[in-house]
């Protein structure tokens, strides 16, 4: 019988934890508006599992969607009927094994960052030149 792989990460702060078993149905980055807002960066390094595949334990609160630890503010998860995607920085693990395999709102990545090579790159188009 095969192990299967348990990922475990949570808040600054520790009032919320929690795991993910398996291997994640998707990795990805996103450098969408919403990503870049909700991170305070210039993308959200996410992966996905079925929900029958995460847990979580202690009190957060949940805005459009999108969950974090009421605290410390430590974005968390996005949790819904289909599953469960996990910000990757939140993992106790750094670096991660995981590697994303999409990457999405290009249009909107940052022109110091290059692509990721083995990425299937969404929204390919290249931003308009300024003239």
């Amino acid at each position: 019988m095969e192990e299967v792989i348990t990922r475990v990460g949570g808040c600054r702060c520790g009032q919320v934890r929690y795991e993910v078993r398996g291997e994640p149905i998707k990795v990805g980055v996103c450098h969408c508006t919403d990503c870049r807002k909700e991170t305070g960066s210039a993308f959200l390094y996410y992966a996905d599992w079925a929900l029958d595949r995460f847990s979580v334990t202690g009190d957060f609160k949940t805005y459009e969607g999108r969950s974090f630890c009421p605290s410390c503010g430590t974005r968390l998860f996005h949790v819904d009927n289909e599953g469960a995607e996990i910000c990757l920085g939140s993992l106790d693990e750094a670096p991660t094994t995981l590697s994303p395999t999409q990457e999405g709102w290009i249009r909107r990545r940052e022109i110091w960052m290059l692509p990721l090579g083995a990425a299937v790159q969404a929204n390919a188009d290249p931003p308009a030149v300024a003239q």
